[in-house]
């Protein structure tokens, strides 16, 4: 017979760093395959004009890669769920002094 417990996952941040790992991502490309998605961030910086000009003949920046996840499709909805809600806070709530601080905890 088995046994039905409820939990909750949370981030386990590593302790002897101090501070865990924090990306930075303005761009986000989004494929998938038949099994699963998977979200390419990456850090689009300042075009300088050597890039301009390649971007010219190209039509292509590119841009550096600082993550790549693959997600199983079963976890999307949930997560589409949960980015829903974090937009939906963030418009909600007043404009904050201090930029470092937010107003709600994760919701997920």
């Amino acid at each position: 017979m088995s046994k039905q417990i409820n939990f909750t996952i949370v981030p386990d941040e590593p302790g002897d760093s101090g501070r865990p790992v924090r990306e930075y991502a303005n761009f986000c490309a989004v494929a998938h395959t038949a099994f699963d998605l998977t979200l390419t961030f990456c850090d689009v910086q300042p075009l300088t004009e050597q890039d301009v000009r390649q971007a010219e003949q190209s039509q292509v920046v590119k841009a550096p890669v600082v993550a790549r996840i693959a997600l199983p499709f079963a976890v999307v909805p949930g997560l589409i769920t949960a980015l829903q809600e974090q937009l939906k806070a963030f418009q909600e709530a007043p404009p904050q002094q201090d930029p470092n601080t937010w107003p709600k905890g994760p919701v997920n």
